[in-house]
């Protein structure tokens, strides 16, 4: 990976609380995982910055090494990587994913 896309992401993770790099933007999701996660991050009513990373292919491969995550979406909060959807589904539904959320925020 490239300094400029490790920058980028740097960037992107510290200027937003909760951050997801999926497939399409938060209006439209291109695919059924970054949709479920959009769903969530709504249902949650939280503020979040999304980036297609359709648009971006360094972005795309990049954030996979950045994360040495292989799928998209891939959420981060607080700058830490948390997971792709399944992760994101899992703690929602456990009720940790607020908790989560809100000691971000508040942060």
């Amino acid at each position: 990976m490239t300094t400029p896309v490790t920058a980028k992401i740097d960037k992107l993770l510290a200027d937003n609380k909760i951050m997801v790099f999926m497939k399409g933007d938060r209006l439209q999701p291109q695919c059924g995982f970054s949709n479920q996660v959009v769903q969530i991050l709504n249902i949650l009513a939280v503020p979040y910055e999304t980036l297609d990373v359709l648009a971006d292919q360094d972005i795309r491969q990049g954030i996979k090494e950045y994360s040495n995550w292989p799928t998209i979406p891939q959420v981060y909060i607080n700058g830490e990587f948390v997971g792709g959807s399944d992760v994101m589904t899992e703690l929602y539904q456990k009720g940790e994913l607020q908790q989560l959320v809100e000691v971000a925020l508040a942060s």
